[in-house]
């Protein structure tokens, strides 16, 4: 069994992105590892060469800002990228620039990879997600955070047509608009994209936004405020667990502070009783799912 990983990143160190940790983290995991390096405003080819690793193969990309609209042009670069992993491969593990996977489900994803690899039926694996918020403290347990996602999915490059592709902006995959059929991994991604400090933060949404807006709305985006205000949140939760040795020395360079009280609720009544449900019952209703359990 071969499992190939894959990401994409464009302009890592304007945006804090911690995409050395996210490879770093499923590296023990994959036989290969894919990075699509976009041509950059900063220096992010060097910082991914320098990643101590002879499994990381460097491919670059000129991403075309035309397809900016719903951010597609983040879905046609994540499928340029699968398309250049082994054509051997049986797995192919996405990650994203502000994921990663804690190293106590490597062997959970090694042995469902075994599992499922001659099951047909399989066409992907899903993981659950956690999403912190502010800082390293907090993660966010609302209905606007999306609970699971597609993160290894079975590579097709082998096959005559192959149908599986990111779907919207790359958030997971489908054939089509199909949805995939999928077992769980037994492990969880962690979400570090809303960790940075509030003049970052809003610097890194100025930069991204250009992904899902036209230039007249992106015009406007740029000249509002220079801070974000972490206190516009729904509902958040302490973590009580620990992260990713990968993330210690990132964590350890943390120089903001960000004082949220998870008491308050802030919903409306229909979301209050959809919230209250969830905790009480562990079922989420409506919600969207991208995938299909086998």
């Amino acid at each position: 069994m071969k499992i190939s990983g894959f990401t994409i990143i464009r302009n890592a160190i304007q945006n804090d992105y911690p995409i050395v940790e996210a490879i770093t983290s499923i590296l023990p995991v994959v036989d290969e590892m894919l990075v699509s390096v976009g041509h950059s405003d900063d220096d992010t080819l060097s910082l991914i060469r320098a990643i101590p690793s002879d499994k990381i193969r460097i491919v670059e990309s000129e991403w075309d800002m035309s397809l900016r609209a719903g951010g597609r042009v983040l879905a046609v670069e994540t499928d340029k990228a699968l398309k250049q992993i082994s054509p051997d491969t049986d797995w192919a593990f996405y990650i994203q620039g502000d994921e990663v996977v804690h190293e106590k489900y490597h062997q959970a994803i090694l042995d469902s990879c075994e599992r499922y690899v001659d099951d047909m039926r399989v066409e992907a694996l899903l993981f659950d997600y956690l999403h912190f918020y502010g800082t390293y403290d907090y993660v966010g347990d609302s209905r606007k955070w999306y609970r699971r996602e597609i993160r290894i999915i079975r590579n097709e490059n082998k096959l005559e047509n192959p149908q599986i592709s990111a779907f919207r902006d790359a958030q997971g995959f489908r054939k089509g608009r199909t949805k995939l059929n999928v077992k769980h991994s037994g492990a969880a991604v962690y979400h570090y994209g809303w960790v940075k400090s509030p003049v970052q933060m809003k610097t890194k949404m100025k930069n991204v936004s250009r992904f899902w807006n036209d230039d007249k709305e992106w015009e406007k985006i740029l000249k509002s405020e220079d801070f974000f205000d972490y206190g516009e949140f729904d509902s958040l939760k302490l973590f009580e667990g620990t992260h990713p040795a990968v993330m210690k020395e990132r964590i350890a360079r943390q120089t903001w502070k960000v004082q949220l009280d998870t008491s308050k609720k802030k919903f409306r009544l229909k979301d209050a009783l959809l919230y209250w449900f969830e905790k009480k019952t562990g079922r989420r209703l409506f919600e969207f799912r991208n995938y299909r359990f086998v």
